[in-house]
């Protein structure tokens, strides 16, 4: 079983049913995906919280790959609040949403090793080969981040993906240091910056477990629709997103995840 963590509101179930559909299409292992999400429509009237309804849709179509598959959803409104409502990086560069993943030792219904994903990723390969890295002596397994590694520190890490040891951040205690980071300081990347300064020891991985530049290369295991900054015609950044289709067949000339995305298309219209 290959355990899973997303992490959103009901606005990005687009994120999270492209993604499934990748994972569940190249992956032979059962999935189990934990979704967290939470209603803080206080901050933005958009903040609320996947509905049951989506979650039971996107129940419904991983169980039609392998029955064995089910994604659970887990409300952490309530856990937010009390660790991180009102504070120094609930305006951040991203959403609020960006910080649960910081809480996931507290939630006692997650497994030892598990795998967060960020919603903009694809899956372009089988997973387990991902999941079944040996992260034993480790708290984690990340890839290094594009710019951060360069301008930052040459470990930085981008927390896009976060292959996850729980069972060793408990004993050195690496999210709940993170927390106190988030509580105490304003922080660039809140939870990234969170996450890097409270490591104790981690595992790099090569880039084709979370490319981040490149969108149909052939080695890639995931692919990360993140922000990418641009120097021609002049300096800017784009922020296409996988179920953006026709954007990112126009603009990031990637055609890698057709057949899922086709498949998105077509489940979209049982929806409504």
């Amino acid at each position: 079983m290959i355990n899973l963590l997303l992490c959103g509101n009901n606005k990005v179930f687009d994120g999270a049913l492209t993604e499934l559909i990748s994972i569940t299409n190249k992956t032979k292992e059962p999935i189990n995906c934990y979704i967290f999400t939470m209603d803080v429509s206080r901050i933005n009237s958009e903040f609320i919280s996947m509905t049951d309804k989506q979650v039971e849709f996107l129940n419904k179509i991983v169980k039609e790959k392998n029955k064995e598959n089910k994604v659970i959803k887990i409300d952490v409104t309530d856990l937010y609040e009390k660790e991180f409502g009102h504070g120094k990086n609930e305006n951040a560069y991203c959403t609020p949403y960006t910080l649960l993943r910081l809480m996931a030792d507290l939630i006692p219904e997650i497994p030892d090793k598990i795998l967060y994903l960020d919603i903009d990723m694809m899956v372009a390969k089988d997973i387990s080969e991902l999941y079944n890295i040996d992260i034993s002596e480790y708290e984690y397994a990340a890839v290094r981040e594009k710019y951060g590694s360069k301008i930052i520190r040459p470990d930085y890490i981008n927390a896009g993906m976060l292959l996850l040891n729980m069972k060793k951040i408990k004993e050195t205690g690496l999210l709940e240091k993170a927390r106190e980071l988030i509580k105490k300081r304003k922080l660039p990347f809140a939870d990234q910056d969170a996450i890097f300064w409270s490591t104790s020891k981690k595992l790099l991985l090569p880039r084709k477990y979370n490319e981040q530049s490149k969108f149909n290369r052939e080695d890639t295991v995931i692919c990360h629709f993140c922000k990418r900054l641009m120097l021609l015609p002049y300096p800017h950044t784009e922020n296409y997103k996988q179920w953006q289709v026709d954007e990112i067949h126009k603009f990031l000339k990637c055609y890698a995840f057709d057949d899922d995305l086709n498949e998105y298309i077509k489940l979209k219209k049982e929806l409504k």
